[in-house]
């Protein structure tokens, strides 16, 4: 240990955090902010209210400064991470013109419109964040997915310039694209005067959340898979190349200059799913999760863990938001009787997503000739010791559980430990600051069970699809209706 700390800042969809690692990359200290709700005016709009990316972080930030117990001089630099798939639209003087934009808004699925003339420059989360921490107009290359002009294969904006245009996007309106790794900035006086963070520390850039938080949960080799246990649940393994057209997944930029993170189909608001449910069972999971002197959540894991595997029948799919294409799908538990509880809609929403992230998994998989020996959970949800074991029993294979599970968090830190001269590069960095903590093997009837029950959930949706979309229809036709009358 070198006596030195890094201060890992992580921007989620619910919450903003921030940690501080010592350089084995053992956590010090850590505090979090929950995001407000999600702002949601019309149909198909997501904002993120006020300045809340920002002031999040700026309250994770202060915190974590206050319970840390060494020297803030030997704290050598910040990495930040931020959520991807946004939108932020920001004035001359770097602050926002208007709500930073979801990726669940239907805005990301389409080129930018500019209608706005306090509108100086278009930037995602981390280009906005890093701006208001540092001043500079810098952001990571590697979180331009969707609605950017992005040449993933060369990692710079399209040279074509019919297509670059296509974008509708001004290059003068672009903030400077850097590599993970690199110094994007220095900690300026106002966000150090908010936070306690020593003006003049360098903060660097990583990636988008997903990448990052693959980068801090040992991902390295086409052997492990990771599951990425948060709002948006993605499956993902590593790759060297690019990967051209591929049917069931896309590669997606990783933490590390030129390589590449090829991830499957997820879950939208996938995690959330049992934050729902939880809020929708309120009092009732209050008063016995008190009893049990638990959370709400340690209590929805004993409950669901004495339910057999397959719920006894209930089965969950998981499409509580629908995506912009197919706006009719809908959520739904199927096969209630007598006997289901809470425990049992609890546990089925876990086999679901582990059902769909494994024929999803295993498409990409097989489109890329490679076989998943191990799977590693991260993500908020990995928390659940009976998550990670239905994980094990439905991929049949053993996952593990690093001792970090803010693996985005410790991402961002390995980047600065790369980027401040700690380590060499990122494997050296990777080999030091990444612990495996526990294992969950496969228990062999349940494996089996599920294997039958994975294929009968995942014909549900071809079903129930042409179902859902006559009663989306006649909903929109209703309320075409009543708006013209």
């Amino acid at each position: 240990m070198t006596g030195k700390y890094i201060i890992g800042l992580d921007g989620g969809s619910q919450s903003s955090k921030a940690t501080i690692f010592d350089t084995d990359g053992k956590v010090v200290c850590e505090a979090s902010q929950p995001l407000a709700p999600m702002h949601t005016p019309g149909s198909g709009i997501a904002e993120h209210p006020d300045d809340d990316l920002y002031t999040s972080l700026v309250a994770a930030a202060s915190r974590v400064m206050k319970a840390f117990p060494g020297d803030p001089a030997e704290i050598v630099g910040v990495g930040l991470c931020s959520i991807r798939c946004c939108r932020a639209l920001v004035r001359s003087d770097g602050t926002l013109a208007e709500p930073v934009q979801s990726w669940m808004d239907d805005r990301l699925s389409r080129p930018y419109e500019h209608t706005n003339e306090e509108v100086a420059y278009v930037t995602t989360a981390s280009g906005y964040l890093m701006g208001r921490l540092t001043g500079e107009l810098t952001d990571t290359v590697a979180n331009y997915i969707g609605p950017w002009p992005m040449d993933v294969r060369t990692w710079d904006w399209f040279d074509d310039r019919e297509t670059f245009d296509s974008f509708k996007v001004p290059r003068d309106m672009l903030y400077r694209l850097q590599m993970p790794g690199d110094i994007g900035g220095y900690v300026n006086s106002a966000f150090s005067s908010h936070t306690g963070i020593p003006e003049g520390l360098p903060v660097v850039h990583t990636a988008n959340d997903k990448a990052t938080e693959a980068l801090g949960s040992g991902l390295r080799d086409g052997g492990t898979g990771m599951v990425s246990l948060g709002t948006y649940i993605a499956g993902m393994v590593m790759g060297k190349e690019f990967a051209p057209e591929p049917q069931n997944f896309f590669s997606n930029f990783a933490s590390e200059p030129y390589r590449y993170i090829y991830e499957c189909a997820g879950i939208r608001r996938g995690m959330w799913t049992v934050s729902w449910l939880r809020d929708l069972l309120g009092t009732e999971i209050a008063l016995a999760a008190a009893e049990a002197g638990l959370s709400s959540e340690e209590h929805l894991n004993v409950a669901a863990s004495a339910v057999p595997a397959g719920s006894e029948g209930l089965l969950c799919v998981l499409d509580w938001l629908a995506p912009p294409n197919k706006p009719f799908k809908k959520g739904m538990f199927i096969g209630f009787d007598e006997r289901h509880g809470y425990a049992h809609m609890y546990r089925a929403v876990l086999e679901g997503i582990a059902f769909t992230m494994k024929r999803n998994m295993d498409a990409m998989a097989a489109e890329r000739s490679l076989g998943v020996e191990t799977l590693v959970l991260s993500g908020g949800g990995s928390n659940s010791d009976l998550a990670s074991q239905i994980f094990a029993d439905v991929f049949n294979v053993p996952v593990v559980r690093n001792g970090v599970r803010n693996a985005a968090g410790l991402g961002a830190a390995i980047c600065t430990a790369v980027a401040c001269g700690i380590y060499t590069g990122f494997d050296e960095a990777r080999e030091h600051m990444v612990r495996r903590h526990d294992r969950f093997e496969p228990t062999p009837h349940n494996a089996a069970l599920y294997a039958e029950l994975c294929a009968v959930a995942g014909e549900i949706p071809r079903q129930t699809d042409p179902i859902l979309e006559r009663i989306h229809q006649i909903l929109t036709d209703d309320k075409g209706a009543i708006s013209h009358a």
